[in-house]
């Protein structure tokens, strides 16, 4: 299922391109056809990421293939499993949290720099707000990274610390935005 539908996805992505081709770039050799050498058209794999995912997935899909119905490709990819508890984290949910995490510091740095660009310093404000909440996923990150283990559940009571004090501080820059712009529409009016 999830072969076909990133093959179709690769494939689907590819349109042709039906203008005609300038006389100047067509080649002196003899086409096929003159409807060939009319149009252009273009790879199915433009860009070398696309092109990656087709390799990709057919070397997935012939390995599996190759293996017939006995699960012998199936024993291969357990023995490349690493011995981990069982309260580790999966790779989505770590993508999950990295993510959130990447997210979170974009909207950090994009807040401030509009506060810098417009001269409204409230805003900049609510970019300080979100340190707090950002030191909590911190302390998430990281007690999941150790497993859980209990020597670090320091971590989850500081994480839930910083997540009240960052809404507290969310909610004052919030108020700080609010003020500064009620101040603006009044002293704009006449």
């Amino acid at each position: 299922m999830a072969i076909a539908s990133t093959s179709t996805l690769i494939f689907s992505c590819a349109k042709p391109d039906l203008r005609p081709i300038p006389s100047h770039f067509r080649s002196s050799s003899p086409s096929p056809s003159p409807l060939v050498s009319q149009f252009r058209s273009r790879s199915l794999t433009p860009d070398p990421i696309s092109l990656s995912g087709l390799i990709g997935t057919g070397l997935v899909a012939a390995t599996f293939m190759a293996a017939g119905p006995d699960g012998t490709a199936m024993a291969a990819v357990d023995s490349l499993q690493l011995s981990e508890p069982e309260n580790a984290l999966s790779l989505p949910t770590w993508a999950v949290h990295v993510s959130s995490v990447v997210e979170w510091i974009t909207a950090m740095a994009l807040v401030w720099k509009y506060g810098e660009r417009k001269g409204y310093e409230s805003w900049k404000g609510l970019s300080w707000g979100m340190v707090p909440l950002l030191g909590g996923a911190l302390c998430a990150c990281t007690w999941h990274f150790f497993y859980n283990a209990e020597s670090l559940e320091v971590l989850v009571a500081l994480q839930g610390a910083l997540t009240v004090i960052g809404n507290i501080t969310l909610c004052i820059a919030a108020f700080r935005i609010n003020k500064s712009t009620s101040n603006m529409e009044t002293s704009e009016e006449p």
